[in-house]
């Protein structure tokens, strides 16, 4: 039992670095404020860049709780890594629009297999009631991948990073070095899987679970929360840009502000979910999001914006960890298939940007708010349906 505790926390260190591989997904919000402005593309058309990032999610998720079954989560999880180094790969050749829309797909896809199978993947690790306590942990190292993204591009659009005149996009290069080592590191680590049948579950079989009413209503809830989380990461530098008319490289720290709060949410929720109900965080955090809504909708200062900005990023911090374990809990048998589904969930990040790009061509930004707010209010519904 000691060597297996052993190898656990040594399996550990590789798969949290793979958690901050799968924050890289997270720069396609300021990326895509960065080709509008390179481009002089419409609203519609920025938005559909990070939809286009998530609509791969509803293609591979269920794919891939087979591709698991077959080849081990481990395996899978490796897939994910060389996807998405082939996608940190194409923008250093240019920054035209067709090009990126192939980069991020891939970016997108890469992120697909590698969420529904590293979560499960850390099930080899840790159960019980640890189990969304850790996922938050991942979810926090992830962060720190998203928060540190934004930063870096404005660092090389301003110069502050040069290398072969590749501006903001030398993002790629630091975060393509990453996960060559995060890939290294993961595969010379032994992780003991829980023996599997090897049978694929398709798609029919995969979609039953949601005749499940409870595990409906957490595939929404990812949904919701990966709605906001792409909406918020795009649209709050252009709250400050459109109501202190500040310009893009004045505005680019909101996103940064946001993930840096749902870092220190995270962080903190990795503790707090050890001692507090997750009905009872859960429904403090959604609040938190409906008054960020509140905050992001009305705000017309940089105080009241900021405190939006940072309610929203830390309350949607610890959804996703909470709504993922309440949906492996409900289905203990079929944790790939659940995976799969949860992580088809994020589809939302389509949906909602799609939606909030036609309303603030429309109304402004606010229509992108509101956009959010139809999620904050759902979160708000779905914690009566927690167990305690």
């Amino acid at each position: 039992m000691a060597n297996d505790n052993k190898v656990n926390k040594l399996a550990f260190l590789p798969v949290m670095l793979t958690f901050f591989t799968m924050g890289f997904v997270d720069l396609v919000g300021a990326a895509s404020n960065h080709v509008q402005a390179d481009l002089h593309l419409t609203e519609a058309e920025t938005y559909f860049i990070p939809s286009l990032v998530f609509f791969w999610f509803l293609i591979f998720s269920v794919p891939t709780s087979a591709l698991m079954n077959r080849i081990g989560r481990k395996n899978t999880v490796l897939v994910s890594l060389v996807v998405t180094l082939l996608s940190l790969i194409l923008p250093l050749f240019g920054n035209g629009y067709w090009l990126m829309l192939v980069a991020f797909s891939l970016l997108g896809i890469g992120n697909a297999i590698m969420q529904t199978s590293l979560n499960p993947l850390v099930t080899n690790l840790i159960s019980g009631d640890k189990l969304a306590a850790t996922l938050t942990f991942g979810q926090f190292v992830k962060a720190i991948a998203s928060f540190m993204a934004p930063i870096i591009m404005t660092w090389g659009a301003v110069g502050a990073i040069q290398l072969f005149d590749l501006s903001w996009r030398v993002v790629f290069v630091i975060y393509g070095v990453i996960g060559v080592l995060a890939m290294l590191f993961l595969y010379l680590t032994k992780i003991e899987e829980q023996p599997l049948d090897g049978k694929s579950s398709g798609f029919a079989e995969c979609f039953k679970l949601l005749g499940h009413p409870f595990v409906l209503l957490c595939f929404i809830g990812i949904m919701c929360h990966v709605g906001i989380d792409v909406g918020t990461n795009t649209t709050a530098p252009k709250l400050l840009m459109e109501r202190l008319g500040w310009t893009l490289d004045q505005a680019a720290f909101a996103t940064s502000l946001y993930f840096i709060f749902r870092t220190i949410g995270c962080f903190s929720g990795s503790f707090i979910l050890r001692y507090v109900p997750s009905k009872i965080f859960f429904a403090i955090s959604a609040l938190m999001i409906v008054a960020a809504m509140v905050l992001m909708g009305m705000g017309q200062s940089q105080a009241m914006l900021y405190t939006g900005i940072a309610l929203v990023g830390f309350g949607n911090s610890n959804i996703f960890s909470i709504i993922f374990a309440e949906a492996l809990k409900a289905e203990p048998d079929k944790q790939n298939e659940v995976s799969g589904l949860m992580i088809m969930g994020l589809f939302g990040g389509t949906i909602f940007p799609l939606f909030m790009g036609f309303a603030s061509q429309a109304v402004g930004t606010v229509g992108a708010v509101l956009v959010m707010a139809v999620g904050a209010l759902y979160l708000t519904g779905y914690t009566l349906k927690i167990k305690k």
